[in-house]
């Protein structure tokens, strides 16, 4: 790998970590105490410290390669069953979607319509800060039908991307951003676009009333602004530990469509939002 290579994420907790050439160089603080999440992963992150996901960074590493140039990028089953690339991969199998705009170590932005490539990706991938392009990555989005917005740079620019989407065709298209005032200006560019807002822990009070504004899809993470302000206006809430809010029927149609496709058992009653868990992640910021 080129010694430009470089990957930073925010992993459990918003902790910032920086991978080059497939080894952990730098690992922050995280954000929060707990996260019942973290203890799902398969390599779980019992106690949030910097050695606890420094060790889950390493087993990615080596489970699947992520920030390398063996990253596997196709998955099928559902990590959770109301993760971000657990809604959009179904919206796109069942037909209710064309194409996600997602990003990806080693790719940046892109147009995904495989929905193994949607769940390979973003159900594996935390928050993605900026990353490095690598050929072999690209290559394989690439043979799977994705569309890398800049291969020779891995920008990451979801605005972009959705302009790539409609310049390949597609009409109904969903994507990722993590960023309030990025989501803003998509759904003032592409008011047709179905938004997602992912990576919220730690979002300014002020973020989240933007990007409750202007995102379909909301998922908590361990925000407690994003609790109080998009439960206030949400048609639906899916999960209760890390919820996800439905913000528009547009949303709530994509998370109703997920239920319909699953085998497991689901409860649905109407309450006021939002629904707290039995565990949630501590402390909220």
């Amino acid at each position: 790998m080129s010694e430009h290579d470089e990957h930073i994420i925010e992993a459990a907790g918003r902790c910032r970590v920086v991978i080059r050439n497939g080894r952990v160089v730098e690992v922050g603080t995280p954000q929060i105490d707990d996260c019942p999440l973290a203890r799902r992963f398969a390599c779980p992150v019992l106690e949030m410290t910097p050695e606890a996901v420094q060790l889950n960074i390493e087993r990615r590493i080596r489970s699947f390669g992520m920030c390398t140039p063996e990253r596997e990028v196709l998955a099928g089953p559902d990590f959770v069953i109301f993760g971000a690339s657990e809604l959009l991969s179904s919206a796109v199998r069942r037909g209710d979607l064309d194409a996600a705009v997602i990003v990806s170590d080693g790719a940046g932005t892109l147009v995904a319509t495989n929905p193994a490539l949607i769940q390979g990706i973003g159900g594996r991938m935390s928050g993605l800060v900026s990353t490095s392009p690598i050929p072999e990555v690209i290559a394989r989005i690439e043979e799977n039908g994705g569309v890398v917005l800049d291969p020779a740079t891995a920008a990451i620019d979801q605005a972009a991307g959705v302009a790539r989407a409609l310049e390949l065709g597609h009409r109904r298209i969903a994507v990722t951003t993590a960023v309030a005032s990025e989501a803003a200006a998509i759904r003032d560019q592409f008011p047709g676009t179905v938004i997602v807002a992912v990576h919220t822990t730690g979002i300014s009070q002020d973020d989240a009333v933007l990007m409750a504004r202007s995102a379909d899809l909301v998922t908590a993470c361990a925000s407690k602004h994003i609790r109080e302000v998009a439960a206030k206006t949400a048609l639906l809430q899916a999960g209760t530990s890390i919820p996800v809010f439905a913000m528009t029927p547009a949303g709530k149609a994509i998370i109703l469509g997920k239920v319909g496709e699953t085998d497991q058992q689901i409860v649905v009653h109407g309450a006021r939002l939002p629904v707290p868990g039995s565990r949630s992640p501590s402390p909220l910021r």
